[in-house]
């Protein structure tokens, strides 16, 4: 008599063939889809999980932020998951005595601390859990798309103790946003399928996954080409340039060359060919002021027919994060255009430029076809038009607006100055 065993399972690899090396100090983004291995990597380092082949080595004390509370029982009260969270997470008794109340404040739950955690909503749990987190002194954090869960007070205090703590700490970052990996990290790295399909610069990386997803959505076949400008070749002076740089903190800003050949992915079947910012007489400019009304033109080719074409572009800052931006869609929604094969076509968008803080700023630049929200990417350009800010008022903010008046009024003698 043989006796066959029956296989009830398939075997399935969450990560495999990843050879990684992440240095102190570092600050990596990793991205890919659902499936793709992200928090399963993490886990492993961490120490949640174990890696069934290998080898991986960590230094130094690590906070994961995967699962926000993951460990807490939901039967003890909130102090009794402060002290079990913060002991498995590398403090003493002493330790956390002596931090309690700062974790608590930190928090900001107050009395609910000495309920049981089953009673908590979700961001209180968020609250608490993150909390212990920042109060472990970690060497390394992980943060793995966990900080949606509470209110924007909350998150907001979360990202201002992870902005603090990349200046000192390594910090691994898992998202879905391409834009929140470029803003945060200096390097990233691409999961798909378990393993790793491309790592180098956070803003690389962002792209050509960014790019990946529009192949898939739009069933087209994509190419990504181009190259980032290492210093952008000099731009011609302003006839103003002398008369503004007299003033003290003027927000002076120095446009460079369109490059044709920045950066860019699309299925081809039409061409971003310039880009320009234009004075109220029409007039290219290669210094703007903030708070000036500006005209930027797009221009396009279309490589054949056209239906519904979409232009559209965003500023982003130096960290990649998007500060403002607009399309053509609705506008000409309810009338859209068409454009016959070999047509060139202009976008023109007019607008107050806001002022800016000091720093260097790039124009993405796009072309589609459709609507907004479903549509075919014709030519991306990610960084079209680069233009450097030299001083400025603003101290606080991604921009500073135009004012229409600022006026104190009440006091007596207070009221408009003179």
């Amino acid at each position: 008599m043989v006796l066959r065993w029956r296989r009830y399972y398939q075997e399935y690899w969450a990560v495999q063939g990843v050879d990684l090396t992440i240095r102190k100090g570092e600050t990596v983004g990793i991205i890919g889809r659902n499936g793709s291995g992200k928090s399963t990597l993490l886990q492993m380092i961490a120490g949640t999980l174990q890696p069934n082949a290998g080898s991986l080595s960590v230094s130094g004390r690590v906070a994961p932020l995967l699962e926000l509370g993951a460990g807490f029982n939901p039967e003890f009260t909130g102090r009794e998951n402060v002290k079990l969270s913060a002991m498995v997470l590398g403090l003493n008794s002493h330790e956390i005595e002596e931090r309690y109340d700062s974790i608590v404040a930190f928090s900001g739950i107050g009395e609910f601390v000495k309920q049981p955690v089953k009673s908590y909503s979700s961001g209180m749990f968020a609250r608490l859990a993150f909390a212990v987190a920042a109060h472990v002194d970690a060497d390394i954090l992980i943060v793995d798309e966990t900080l949606s869960v509470g209110d924007a007070a909350f998150t907001q205090k979360c990202m201002r103790y992870i902005r603090k703590f990349k200046e000192n700490g390594t910090l691994l970052f898992v998202s879905h946003d391409a834009g929140a990996v470029t803003s945060l990290c200096d390097r990233a790295i691409w999961m798909d399928k378990g393993r790793i399909r491309q790592q180098g610069p956070a803003k690389d990386i962002s792209l050509a996954y960014r790019a990946s997803l529009s192949e898939e959505a739009d069933g087209e076949a994509f190419s990504i080409s181009g190259r980032r400008r290492e210093t952008p070749t000099s731009a011609k002076r302003d006839f103003r340039h002398e008369a503004i740089q007299a003033s003290d903190k003027r927000n002076l800003m120095e446009v460079f060359e369109f490059d044709p050949d920045a950066p860019s992915f699309g299925a081809g079947g039409a061409k971003i060919e310039s880009a320009r910012f234009l004075d109220s007489d029409g007039d290219e400019l290669t210094v703007i002021e903030g708070g000036e009304d500006v005209a930027l033109e797009i221009s396009c080719l279309a490589k054949g027919a056209l239906d519904a074409p979409i232009v559209g572009f965003v500023i982003r800052d130096r960290l990649g994060q998007t500060l403002f931006g607009d399309n053509t869609y609705l506008t000409y929604s309810h009338a859209p255009l068409s454009v016959g094969e070999g047509e060139r076509f202009v976008a023109s968008f007019t607008f107050q430029m806001p002022y800016l803080p000091a720093g260097d700023y790039a124009v993405a630049t796009a072309l589609a076809q459709g609507t907004q929200a479903e549509h075919v990417q014709h030519h991306w350009l990610d960084e079209a038009l680069i233009f450097h800010c030299d001083g400025s008022h603003v101290t606080h903010g991604l921009v500073g607006l135009p004012m229409h008046d600022i006026v104190i009024t009440g006091g007596g003698e207070l009221g408009k100055p003179a």
